[in-house]
């Protein structure tokens, strides 16, 4: 699995649209069963592509730990927090609502 992750995280790397798209397409999928999980999943891989655990932490003004608590499988993130990592990735939290051009 470790190998899907690490693909993932690269072409999310290299391209930012495709990183927003990615999230966009695992917010409309919230409501269904594992959406929150899978969210969180997503989430964690847009934040590795985009430099780390602790370079978002940072950026999100949040310590590392906390960020590693907020996207952990059971993490239960404030919106809050949410929205701080989401933008310390360079997505935008509008970004995730509205569809795809």
């Amino acid at each position: 699995m470790k190998s899907h992750d690490d693909a993932v995280i690269n072409m999310l790397r290299e391209d930012l649209d495709m990183a927003v798209d990615y999230l966009r397409t695992a917010f409309d999928e919230l409501d269904e069963e594992g959406g929150e999980t899978a969210f969180l999943m997503a989430l964690r891989h847009v934040v590795e592509a985009q430099g780390g655990m602790a370079v978002v932490a940072e950026r999100a003004k949040l310590s590392r730990e906390s960020l590693y608590r907020a996207l952990s499988p059971k993490g239960n993130p404030t919106l809050r927090t949410m929205t701080a990592v989401i933008k310390a990735t360079g997505v935008h939290f509008h970004d995730l609502t509205r569809q795809a051009s």
